[in-house]
């Protein structure tokens, strides 16, 4: 529709060493947000709001962050889709998002105020998605259909990775009081990973630019679920996953400080030990799920995976103590390890063939942009009210809404039709 369709379908195998160099942009990814969303932003707020108000101000950051986002990464897709540069249509889009994420990210750092950090935090989610919407246009521009849920799951080996680090390295420095260095370190993965990878992957420029109407580029961010209902199912079930994740991800350093009764910089540091074991136990379990679904299909992959998601997660509701959290990290990382590898090719399996895949997969990005809106509008103020009706009840609340949502999204899995 926009004209990349100039370029034929990959057919060749990606070598297993390209596969790591785009690999380091997906680590860079998973650090930076790692790091900030369950370590970082939740301890940051409670340097500028009071204790009762926190889950109004965080989900109000999330939520004006993901907005940002979920505008963001289509345009960015649908733009480097029409794109002739020379350098190609991808890499450029890249290049500029992350050096302007850079810039978000030191503003973050200084931040004197509320106001002023939120606006900091919607430059990043605006930078990172200009970068990632173009990003997400090289695999299928590249990976043939054959090696797309191996793929999928070197992306989500190299996504835990990077989480992981992030967890672990940020949760550290944040207990010892020294947050700022968390941007610093942030900057300095995103700038050698992003470099490294614009210079081992290669891209074939489109020939020309197709011609442009604003109104059919308009129009062209609509994707008809009745013409194309696979994609619709897809993005449904994908964003009532996504939404039970960032219900309970965004609160989850607020639940592990008040249920075990620990300091703002104690619940940082255990919230990232918890996160590096759940991504430590899906890590080899994305590589092992991204082959098997190219071999047996990804519908049930993803289903299950999901249930089990839901099914671990009901541990919560119990506020269990620091040894049980624990297990519930590990077992959540195992169904998390699954679904992330093998979601992101079932979506690719089901985009219409439009010749715009970035664009495409920037709106389907929007099921986990979308998400990160809603999750914290609708559970942030029902936390407040009912955590001040019954301590720590909210927890038990928002939680359980989470597991209903996720537990949904896995049974709507199997109405699509046209993947395996």
């Amino acid at each position: 529709m926009l004209g990349a369709a100039a370029l034929d379908a990959p057919t060749r195998r990606v070598p297993f060493a390209e596969l790591l160099w785009l690999g380091l942009y997906w680590f860079a990814m998973s650090f930076h947000w790692g790091a900030l969303i369950t370590v970082v932003i939740p301890a940051e707020v409670l340097r500028f709001v009071p204790e009762s108000q926190k889950g109004f101000y965080l989900g109000f950051l999330f939520a004006v962050g993901a907005g940002m986002a979920m505008v963001v990464s289509p345009i960015s897709g649908a733009l480097s889709d029409r794109s002739p540069l020379p350098m190609g249509r991808r890499r450029p889009f890249v290049i500029a998002g992350v050096l302007l994420n850079c810039l978000g990210l030191a503003a973050m750092r200084s931040a004197p105020t509320y106001a002023w950090y939120v606006g900091a935090v919607m430059v990043v989610q605006a930078a990172t998605n200009f970068a990632g919407g173009a990003f997400n246009g090289l695999i299928p521009d590249r990976i043939p259909r054959s090696q797309r849920g191996f793929t999928s799951g070197v992306m989500g080996f190299m996504m835990m990775l990077g989480t992981i680090t992030a967890a672990l390295l940020a949760g550290t420095l944040v207990g010892r009081g020294r947050t700022p260095l968390v941007y610093l370190i942030d900057i300095g993965v995103f700038l050698v990973c992003t470099a490294l990878m614009v210079w081992q992957v290669r891209e074939d420029p489109l020939p020309a630019a197709p011609p442009f109407a604003l109104s059919a580029f308009v129009r062209s961010f609509w994707i008809d679920p009745r013409r194309y209902p696979d994609f619709g199912w897809m993005f449904l079930t994908r964003g009532l996953v996504m939404l039970g994740f960032y219900t309970m991800i965004s609160f989850l350093q607020f639940f592990v400080k008040d249920t075990l009764h620990l300091t703002v910089r104690e619940a940082a540091h255990t919230t990232g030990i918890l996160s590096a074991i759940t991504i430590a136990s899906g890590t080899g379990v994305a590589l092992v799920a991204g082959w098997l679904s190219d071999r047996i299909g990804r519908k049930g992959i993803v289903s299950t995976a999901g249930v089990f998601l839901a099914l671990t997660s009901a541990g919560l509701l119990a506020q269990p103590p620091y040894s049980t959290l624990v297990g519930i990290a590990v077992l959540f990382g195992i169904g998390y390890g699954a679904f992330t590898s093998v979601d992101w090719a079932l979506a690719i399996d089901v985009l219409p063939a439009r010749g715009s895949a970035a664009q495409d997969l920037g709106i389907w990005a929007i099921a986990n942009t979308l998400p990160q809106v809603l999750a914290p509008i609708i559970a942030g103020p029902l936390l407040d009210i009912f955590n001040r009706r019954i301590p720590n009840l909210g927890y038990t609340v928002v939680f359980a809404m989470a597991i209903v949502y996720v537990v949904l999204g896995s049974i709507f899995i199997w109405r699509i039709k046209g993947a395996r």
